[in-house]
């Protein structure tokens, strides 16, 4: 029957070709003919529609999931796949049993999983574990590369597929260079963050490849091309930035909101095409603007014509008539109040013993008592009594005063801490 079957699958592919053509004379038909049990599995599994295929998998993969105990009775069968109908149950386990999927062990009268099988269901697991994060299928392709150099058996095709694969991204993030559009380079620059991990570990593999000495001189130029490839990818990481930052040169700002012209662009992005018509419905009552008007100039000239030329024919230029000069015998003078100084300077003219300088100082307010403190200063200044005028007596009274290096509290509301000292008068004034 297997013959029988090999030679008609032989004739419905010879009668796809021309005539003279033999397929085993074509080098892309022979590793077909070659794996035609296993691509006859997978025309088992996947032939029919969705719903076949699926509940074909579903029994495969679960009569292969139970390893400690690999082989199935029909109970078990029945009992492990109690949610599906009978009927359907048993039409699956015939079609896999019939195409080799499945084999029947007379003896024990239980089914197991064929080693063709086992090749069927580890394809399928391979597929669905990189669907999850690949969706570039640089993933798959580099696993697939970097498991047959780690068993030492490197497949031609498989380098080609990863060098068809890194051409395609290239050319497509050059594409999205070239656009100039910010929404085209920042998903490319995402597309390529997704792959960076695959790309270095291709890069490891393919480099490991190439320093073998066991494959052809083919699959060693094939292999130096698919490095080269990756190194043109990782290097796409600063062009993509370089022209982020061009962009970023000529972006336009919205006022001082914080807001560009590329969050508007993005915000636009965001709305459906109801909600994108419904802000452009309003738009066609809005006046059309001439391209040749330039609006900005004609406000300007409108606000000359209209407020500037009136304002300045309506102001008066003209001088103000002559007055006579104001005398100063008009002028009103501040006599300066001396009173605080010539009762101060009463008091220390009388003075017989020494006195303490927080006494001194003691006034009604802080304005007195600061004012006091600097008079002090001038106390026995030789340049201050060459002068004249009560400041000038104060200077030439015979005291002298004494500074002392520590603070006390001087006892006042209004001072907290003040130089310890005193005011001493001159021995000649006292014994006189």
């Amino acid at each position: 029957m297997q013959a029988l079957d090999s030679f008609d699958a032989d004739e419905r592919l010879q009668d796809v070709l021309r005539e003279g053509i033999t397929a085993e004379d074509l080098p892309a038909a022979f590793p077909l003919l070659r794996g035609r049990s296993l691509l006859r599995a997978f025309s088992a599994l996947f032939h029919g529609g969705e719903t076949q295929v699926m509940l074909r998998l579903l029994v495969l993969r679960t009569l292969g999931a139970r390893a400690h105990a690999p082989e199935w009775t029909p109970a078990e069968i029945r009992d492990q796949l109690a949610f599906v109908e009978p009927v359907k149950l048993e039409t699956v386990v015939q079609r896999l049993k019939e195409h080799e999927l499945l084999t029947w062990d007379s003896e024990t009268l239980r089914y197991r999983v064929s080693p063709l099988g086992r090749k069927a269901l580890a394809a399928v697991s391979t597929l669905l574990e990189f669907e999850r994060d690949d969706e570039d299928g640089l993933g798959y392709i580099t696993a697939q590369l970097a498991a047959g150099q780690a068993v030492g058996r490197v497949s031609a095709d498989e380098l080609g597929h990863l060098l068809s694969r890194l051409s395609e991204l290239k050319e497509d993030f050059d594409r999205a260079v070239l656009s100039g559009s910010e929404h085209r380079i920042r998903r490319a620059a995402q597309r390529l963050d997704a792959v960076w991990t695959w790309v270095e570990k291709g890069t490891e593999v393919v480099s490991a490849i190439a320093d073998s000495e066991d494959i052809d001189s083919s699959t060693h130029r094939l292999a130096q091309a698919v490095g080269r490839a990756q190194s043109a990818l990782l290097r796409q990481a600063g062009v993509f930035q370089r022209e982020l930052n061009k962009i970023d040169q000529h972006r336009v700002h919205l006022g001082r909101t914080g807001l560009s012209s590329s969050d508007l662009v993005a915000w636009l992005r965001s709305l459906t095409p109801d909600a994108l018509a419904e802000h452009a419905n309003e738009a066609s009552l809005l006046p059309v603007q001439p391209p040749f008007l330039q609006d900005q100039i004609a406000l300007d000239v409108a606000e000359y014509e209209l407020l500037e030329r009136e304002r300045a024919a309506a102001e008066s230029t003209a001088l103000p008539d002559a007055e006579a000069t104001p005398s100063t015998h008009d002028l009103p003078i501040d006599e300066e109040d001396l009173s605080p100084l010539l009762a101060w300077h009463g008091e220390l003219a009388s003075l017989t013993d020494p006195m303490e300088l927080s006494a001194a100082l003691r006034g009604n307010d802080y304005a007195l008592s600061a004012y006091r403190l600097s008079l002090l200063g001038l106390v026995g200044d030789p340049e201050s009594s060459a002068l004249q005028g009560p400041t000038a007596d104060l200077a030439r009274l015979p005291l002298k005063l004494e500074i002392e290096p520590h603070l006390i509290d001087p006892g006042l509301p209004s001072i907290a801490l003040v130089s310890a000292g005193r005011l001493h008068p001159h021995k000649d004034k006292k014994h006189a």
